[in-house]
């Protein structure tokens, strides 16, 4: 099975950057796609031939949200993970299939100045929750913007950036408790010592320069890790400030 998960900073805008080729072109059998920054509809004759589409929106229109577009049907649908106070930016879809759940995230950014990190901790636990309580039933794949470099291979100025919003103690450590509750990293899996990135700031010229972070992910429970079968990081792939990650997995 072929995944693809991709934050792309406004649908309406990569569609004129080349989505829709990249997207044919891939042929994945999942693709998610975080930040639409739109509703559903808000694009006219928007059909991704041979996919069925699910979609989950900010209240607050042009910000956030998130979609799946999956070539089979799920056995059932959910959006949120059934907390109104997280549940009002769009950030999360499951589909569960027969033998997996497929859980598509946007984790809220802590913002400048960390203006965010309180409420992020508050979502980092809830969604672990969510996460443990779905694995209790069958495995997971997780994927999405977790908004978070996890270790200092993760990004390219690990020093100057510690304490920078996705890149603070806090938020590491979250990353590591989920890790730690049975979920595994597949990139990391993979390639243990691979410098890639899956981020870079519109700043400075520092996707041209590689000055970038890896913050996009495919988790998935550890029961399932050695079906693995590639990890990837679609580097070349523009049209957003972040490019597209993949999981190939036997499932």
């Amino acid at each position: 099975m072929k995944l693809i998960s991709w934050n792309v900073n406004g649908l309406r805008a990569v569609l004129k950057k080349g989505f829709e080729d990249f997207f044919y072109s891939e042929d994945a059998d999942i693709f998610c796609i975080q930040e639409t920054k739109m509703q559903e509809g808000q694009i006219e004759d928007f059909n991704l031939k041979g996919y069925l589409q699910y979609w989950n929106s900010a209240e607050k229109k042009g910000y956030s949200g998130t979609a799946i577009f999956t070539k089979k049907e799920p056995k059932s649908v959910s959006y949120g993970i059934g907390i109104e106070e997280h549940d009002h930016e769009g950030r999360v879809i499951t589909l569960e299939y027969d033998k997996f759940y497929l859980v598509n995230i946007y984790t809220p950014n802590s913002k400048r100045e960390l203006e965010r990190l309180s409420y992020r901790m508050v979502w980092e636990d809830e969604i672990r929750k969510y996460l443990i309580n779905l694995n209790s039933k069958k495995p997971v794949v997780m994927c999405g913007d977790l908004n978070v470099a996890h270790q200092e291979i993760d990004l390219k100025n690990p020093k100057t950036n510690r304490g920078n919003a996705g890149f603070t103690d806090e938020e590491r450590s979250k990353m590591t408790e989920l890790l730690n509750a049975h979920f595994t990293d597949s990139f990391r899996f993979v390639y243990p010592e691979k410098i890639s990135y899956s981020w870079w700031s519109y700043m400075g010229h520092a996707r041209e320069k590689n000055i970038g972070w890896r913050i996009d992910y495919f988790i998935v429970s550890e029961d399932i890790k050695e079906r693995i079968k590639d990890a990837k990081i679609y580097e070349d792939v523009y049209g957003s400030d972040h490019c597209p990650v993949g999981l190939e997995i036997i499932l």
